[in-house]
């Protein structure tokens, strides 16, 4: 048994209250309990060894991503087990203890302004830049991760993610819901869960200022008014792994403010710390069990641990400048 054994699998955590609120079965698929604290362990594992089943890696090699930090952290884990360095490429607005936890792996971190995807300089275009480079000279092989077109991070939750939450409600789930980030879960997820419930109902719970809300609600790419603080979710365009999604029956375009306060009280009621993305999550799975109806099962995704944001949403300076409620134990 080594680390990488220890990727997936995760518990299902029943949520109390937002379950009394709403009178459904909600459950939070754990995947802050991943090594790497977060579910983007499922990405990196299914990206690194499919890599190695083409022979694009061997020993010594390198593998190049630009992200907001979570699947970079999950790829160091991977290859640093395995053998392989690691070039990652994430925006200077990430929190601090995602940077910490980077070079704490050991990665060559390299930081960016955080500008549009337009721009050439978006964090993702370098990382390509300099994949492509690292292709053409590394005598041992190199790989650009590229989580957002790379269709083995779908199969990471086609072929574990998906199955695990059907197993863990004995095939009784009625819904599932995600924000998108690269939209490897949903896409994934979903899939698996069509094909062997047919009546499973998909939500897409999508923060202000994205744009998938848009895309699957009304056709269009646009993105919803507003800005929210979640890093690593929040997605402007289609990209092949959205393409992969048949369809969502229901969309919510979620506030910060309207989610936090979900995450705050796991905390104080329930003892489980999350970050930013699952308090999205949890506000979409009350609107989707509110929308379905009593007596449902609902599963979300509890993405990533609370401890990677302390500077952030557990910070009362930090919420105070973003006019965000603040919770009273945070307060001094």
């Amino acid at each position: 048994m080594n680390i990488i054994s220890q990727i997936g699998d995760t518990p299902l955590i029943y949520l109390k209250e937002v379950s009394e609120l709403t009178s459904c079965d909600i459950y939070g698929k754990a995947e802050f309990l991943n090594p790497g604290l977060s579910v983007k362990d499922r990405a990196a594992l299914s990206i690194i060894e499919n890599a190695e089943r083409r022979g694009d890696l061997k020993k010594g090699g390198t593998i190049v991503e630009g992200t907001a930090g979570n699947t970079g952290i999950g790829i160091a884990l991977v290859a640093n087990a395995k053998g392989y360095n690691v070039k990652i490429i994430i925006p200077d607005t990430q929190s601090q203890e995602k940077f910490d936890t980077l070079i704490a792996l050991g990665v060559e971190l390299i930081k960016v302004p955080a500008v549009p995807f337009s721009d050439p300089n978006n964090y993702q275009h370098v990382a390509r830049r300099i994949a492509e480079e690292e292709i053409k000279t590394n005598p041992n092989g190199a790989i650009f991760a590229d989580q957002w077109n790379n269709l083995d991070n779908m199969m990471a939750h086609y072929t574990t993610t998906g199955p695990e939450i059907l197993s863990q409600t004995n095939n009784q789930v009625d819904g599932f819901i995600c924000s998108v980030g690269t939209g490897g879960t949903l896409s994934g997820v979903s899939r698996y869960l069509r094909e062997k419930k047919t009546d499973i109902q998909i939500g897409i719970a999508d923060p202000k200022g994205a744009a998938m809300y848009n895309f699957f609600q009304n056709n269009r790419v646009e993105p919803s008014s507003g800005n929210s603080i979640s890093e690593g979710i929040g997605l402007g365009r289609v990209t092949p792994i959205i393409e992969e999604i048949d369809k969502v029956d229901y969309c919510y375009s979620i506030k910060d403010s309207d989610a936090l306060h979900y995450i705050y009280n796991l905390v104080k009621n329930e003892g489980i710390i999350l970050g930013g993305s699952s308090a999205i999550n949890i506000a979409g799975a009350v609107n989707l069990a509110k929308d379905m109806g009593k007596g449902k099962t609902i599963v979300t995704i509890l993405c990533d641990h609370g401890s990677r944001y302390q500077s952030k949403i557990y910070n009362q300076k930090f919420l105070a400048e973003k006019d965000l409620p603040i919770p009273e134990w945070l307060k001094n």
